[in-house]
């Protein structure tokens, strides 16, 4: 059976809160997702590892599922 990436599944993330004054190890996880500029849209693939730093960081995201263009 097919996992949920290998069908198409992947996730829009925003930043719209300021990353600046934040924990470390929460800019870190910003840095992991590929986020670098506020409100600048990220396509990443819908993992547990993405999953549990989207988690970490939640109220400073704003995060969309979106179907892979193949």
């Amino acid at each position: 059976m097919a996992t949920e990436t290998e069908l198409g599944k992947v996730l829009r993330i925003t930043l719209v809160r300021s990353k600046h004054g934040r924990l470390r190890k929460h800019q870190a996880c910003l840095r992991g997702l590929g986020i670098r500029k506020i409100h600048k849209p990220v396509i990443v693939d819908d993992t547990a590892c993405v999953r549990g730093m989207i988690n970490k960081v939640s109220y400073m995201l704003q995060v969309e599922e979106v179907e892979k263009c193949i």
